[in-house]
């Protein structure tokens, strides 16, 4: 690590250490809060992003099952926050791997991919439902971990369990966390300040504060990133008031990621806090924009879709509220969930078809339908930030 590039506005300090034989420098960050009064300047931003989220939030408080809108803008986290670590799987390839799982054969298999972003997905929901019976702590962050990597390529990074060696981020080792004689120390601070009132910030900035410190600390040997991420959505739920999880930030810093990765580092260097809030804060505006123009459009769809069906019946529209929540269906799962025989079940999927509301996956079995407009709705990647 380059020690140059540490000037006297850092906040940490630099610990000599041995990497592989060599001699190198560790950074350990100061505990939170930071030394660093918000600045005027950024005052009308932050409202704006308050204000934006507070739209996204009713969305969440008025809809009667809003869970089953809002899933796909969390399988579209999970999809994006594994990108950014390299990881890679499409919707359709997430879904298919849910409705079929099984589990790798080999570390190249491909199916490593789908099930780790299955499994962040899995962390999503599992970490809001810690969040009822127990406060941000040592136990929640170990739990996520274990989610996350369970099963999959990253395993013997001891999924649930903090690292106990020296890691090193970039190839050039371009930043180095904490040695481990230092990690619980700053694990046990951070948790402190997770669970104390802090008057001197708003709850979202401090939910921005807390992620720059947790990636900064990397208390794993691998899934930093995404566990990061995830805490991220659920501390501005959890702090914000919202009902549930509706922002997420990883469309955002996937799309600018080098600026992403630059403003963490140089809070470490220099202390460029207000660099990173600003930059966090346009990301709060623009994903909140796009999760309300997504859930609008959803909205609109739901409540199209039942009048295309000339002869609907209560299992064919439970079939088209189910799309919401997985936009791909096999005729098998619905004569098992309506207990049908094979042939009715085929029939109401012919007839969601003709209506145009679902289309048949070609070569794919077991039999498979989905719903094209959802899919694009909820997945497409071309937001347009408002």
């Amino acid at each position: 690590m380059d020690a140059s590039r540490f000037t006297t506005g850092k906040t940490g300090q630099l610990f000599p250490i041995k990497v592989l034989q060599e001699s190198e420098l560790a950074f350990v960050p100061d505990p939170l809060p930071p030394k660093w009064e918000f600045p005027n300047n950024l005052w009308p931003k932050l409202a704006h992003a308050k204000e934006t989220l507070g739209r996204l939030d009713g969305i969440g408080r008025t809809l009667a099952n809003p869970h089953l809108l809002l899933s796909p803008l969390r399988r579209r986290e999970a999809i994006t926050s594994s990108r950014l670590e390299g990881t890679y799987a499409t919707a359709q390839q997430l879904f298919l791997f849910e409705l079929d799982p099984k589990e790798p054969k080999s570390k190249t298999d491909q199916v490593n991919a789908w099930k780790e972003v299955a499994n962040y997905n899995l962390a999503l929901l599992h970490g809001d439902s810690l969040l009822e019976k127990m406060p941000f702590c040592h136990r929640l962050v170990s739990e996520l971990h274990a989610t996350l990597l369970g099963g999959v390529r990253g395993h013997r990074s001891n999924p649930g369990e903090y690292r106990k060696h020296q890691v090193a981020i970039g190839s050039d080792r371009r930043f180095v966390p904490p040695p481990i004689p230092h990690l619980v120390d700053c694990l046990d601070r951070l948790e402190k300040y997770m669970n104390h009132d802090d008057a001197m910030y708003d709850p979202l900035v401090r939910a921005f504060l807390v992620h720059y410190q947790f990636e900064a600390i990397h208390p794993f040997g691998d899934g930093n990133g995404r566990i990061g991420r995830v805490l991220l959505s659920l501390m501005i739920a959890k702090w914000c008031k919202h009902e549930m999880p509706l922002l997420y930030m990883s469309a955002f810093f996937e799309r600018y990621k080098d600026e992403y990765i630059d403003n963490l580092f140089r809070i470490s260097t220099e202390g460029a806090w207000e660099k990173w809030i600003d930059f966090c804060l346009t990301g709060t505006i623009r994903q909140a924009n796009d999760a309300i123009s997504r859930c609008d459009r959803l909205i609109s769809l739901k409540e199209a879709l039942p009048k295309r069906l000339r002869a609907g019946s209560p299992r064919t529209h439970q079939i088209i509220q189910d799309l919401f929540d997985s936009p791909y269906v096999r005729v098998s799962d619905i004569s098992k969930k309506f207990d049908v025989v094979y042939f009715t079940a085929k029939s109401d999927l012919i007839k969601l078809e003709e209506a145009g509301i679902l289309q048949e996956l070609k070569d794919i079995r077991p039999k498979t339908y989905f719903s094209p407009e959802i899919l694009s709705i909820a997945y497409d990647s071309n937001e347009e930030y408002i």
